[in-house]
């Protein structure tokens, strides 16, 4: 064990018998901060802070670490609060600095480091300062619309029709309910809403953990209205060479304009519609451009396209894309409760040889599993039964045995999510974006 290894056990050991003590705390939090420990050094501010909610310091040390560990959005909102109050410590100046050149904002970035270094000179940076003037100087705004051309015969995208419905999704009434008023209902009834002046049409944007049957859900609300289905993923979008990008997004929505009533789903969409802030190259921000205009219709008529998008990262996505006719609509998708698990778990053994189920009782031992958790669940017992009828020579049922052994063997994989996602609920939960992972998390 290294020597300050050895002292950080030390000082973790202190901690035990004396957990109020913020100063010891600060110290550990310090040193995991240098052995490059950022997760678990943020995990002890938080602590020291719940102790100490007012201390200014703190909260600085803690935007820092948010910081070093990509997390912008919420590093903002502690460093934003701690400059609107009375004689901010320069530090806060400079990281604050560091956040807009960070996020490709560098004439507000020199000015915060210019107050930083006017209060204490120490802070000078010859370094970032010449970075700084650089990029200032070379991105200067070049986001002329790039003019596209397309063909319908060049598109590589196939149109399908799901023999899926709601009826195969496990679960999710709430989710359902929010697609049903914005999309289902409109296709049902269109000579109702045209009559009130409402456009068929629109987006919902579906967030939450991976693994949750966000696109399941997609093409399930396809079948359920009879449209056609579109999947677009990144590498369908996605080109090296300029304009090309613009280019193939605009045809896939003028795939979707002719085969409507069309459900256009687009995966990952983080991927197409990443915060233009976070972009350092202009070629980004001429697609996120032109999916804009996509979405608004101004360069055709999206009456019938019914636009899904999911994504596990909502906060990396442009605020554009949430105004009003865009994804209007956010909607938390969550691992499923008790009864979704039930029906899940049903609908992934129906097909399969069992005897002696309680699903019931197995779906209340699953908890925090998410619909890909409870799949590989089935999977591993599905293969430990191969194993026992390949030796057996003929096929044997699943057990409840079965299951609850191959329970033993599946992790669920929706906490590290969770973690991310608690930090820009608390932190960066503008409008009560959020609310529903806090009420998730029963905070």
């Amino acid at each position: 064990m290294s020597y300050n290894e050895e002292a950080l056990q030390n000082l973790l050991e202190a901690l035990r018998f004396s957990p109020d003590n913020i100063p010891l705390r600060k110290h550990v939090a310090d040193m995991l901060l240098n052995m490059g420990r950022y997760a678990e050094a943020e995990e002890h501010l938080r602590k020291a802070l719940d102790s100490s909610p007012s201390s200014k310091q703190l909260k600085l040390d803690l935007a820092n670490i948010f910081f070093l560990q990509g997390k912008h959005s919420p590093a903002f909102v502690i460093v934003e609060e701690l400059l609107n109050e009375a004689a901010p410590p320069p530090t806060t100046y400079m990281l604050h600095a560091k956040l807009l050149f960070a996020t490709e904002k560098h004439q507000e970035a020199q000015e915060e480091y210019r107050k930083a270094t006017a209060l204490d000179a120490s802070l000078k940076d010859e370094a970032f300062e010449q970075e700084i003037n650089e990029l200032r100087k070379s991105t200067e705004d070049d986001s002329k619309k790039v003019a596209v051309e397309y063909n319908l015969d060049e598109i590589v995208a196939e149109v399908e029709r799901p023999k899926v419905n709601f009826s195969d999704v496990g679960g999710m009434d709430k989710v359902k309910e929010e697609i049903e008023m914005k999309i289902i209902l409109p296709m049902k009834h269109p000579d109702l809403y045209k009559a009130y002046g409402k456009t068929i049409g629109g987006g919902i944007l579906m967030y939450g953990p991976p693994g949750c049957g966000k696109t399941h859900l997609a093409r399930a609300t396809a079948g359920e209205v009879q449209a056609g289905f579109i999947s677009v993923g990144i590498n369908d979008v996605l080109d090296m060479w300029i304009g090309n990008s613009e280019k193939n997004l605009h045809q896939l929505f003028e795939l979707a304009r002719a085969q409507a009533p069309c459900v256009l789903f687009f995966d990952e969409v983080d991927a197409l519609g990443a915060s233009r802030t976070d972009m350092r190259k202009s070629g980004g921000r001429h697609l996120i451009n032109q999916f804009l205009s996509e979405m608004d219709g101004i360069d055709g008529n999206n009456e019938g396209v019914l636009i899904l998008a999911a994504t596990n990262t909502p906060w990396h996505l442009d605020s554009a894309f949430r105004r009003p006719g865009r994804f209007d609509r956010m909607v938390f998708v969550a691992p499923p409760d008790d009864k979704a698990r039930e029906a899940i778990l049903q609908i992934l053994l129906k097909e399969k040889p069992h005897k002696g189920l309680n699903v019931s009782k197995l779906a209340a031992k699953t908890k925090e599993l998410s619909g890909a958790d409870l799949k590989a669940l089935v999977d591993v017992a599905v293969e430990s039964k191969l194993m026992d009828s390949l030796r057996a020579g003929r096929p044997l049922p699943i057990e409840q045995k079965d299951l609850i052994n191959a329970l033993n063997k599946v992790r669920p994989t929706t906490k590290e999510w969770f973690q991310t996602a608690k930090n820009y609920a608390l932190y960066a939960n503008e409008s009560g974006l959020y609310d529903d992972i806090l009420k998730y998390l029963k905070m």
